[in-house]
């Protein structure tokens, strides 16, 4: 993937070039790229008046930022609490298996990243699965099939249930 600089400069000047919103101008950048690129870590750092290590210190910090490139849908697998013990592990190990990878990886094409989250505060609906910004909730290995497949073919995506 190419790294545009007059697009990083349009996101950073959307904040007016200001140190305090690193943490914003980061998370557009992500969402441009799916990751953090590092030309767009040392241009930010540049622009904002930081050095590199200052903007890379907060890359790293917060989980929510990759400085690899993620696949174009991201499936987070909730192993929190109550979705532990309804069955989040069993529902990641069956997309480890229909992916061909580990939770942290990306599939070789590209299309799908996999994550394995603590808690995503919706106990009421375990074991959930969010699907880029879409919560699956009560997900079984059949349902998690079916999203994949759909994501895999380019269709909407199955509904999630309501909490009860």
């Amino acid at each position: 993937m190419t790294v545009e600089l007059e697009r990083i400069d349009e996101i950073i000047d959307s904040y007016d070039a200001d140190r305090t919103n690193a943490l914003a101008i980061l998370q557009d950048i992500q969402k441009a790229y799916n990751y953090l690129p590092r030309p767009t870590l040392e241009r930010t750092a540049e622009r904002i008046g930081v050095s590199v290590g200052e903007v890379y210190r907060l890359a790293t910090f917060f989980k929510a930022f990759s400085l690899q490139p993620q696949g174009e849908h991201m499936l987070r697998v909730c192993l929190g609490t109550a979705c532990h013990v309804i069955g989040g592990v069993r529902i990641l190990e069956h997309l480890e298996r229909e992916l061909g990878i580990k939770a942290g990886e990306t599939t070789p094409d590209g299309k799908f990243s996999l994550q394995a989250v603590r808690c995503l505060g919706a106990c009421a609906l375990a074991p959930v699965m969010v699907v880029d910004e879409h919560v699956h909730g009560k997900v079984t290995n059949d349902k998690a099939s079916k999203i994949v497949a759909a994501l895999s073919q380019g269709d909407e995506l199955p509904e999630a249930e309501e909490a009860g």
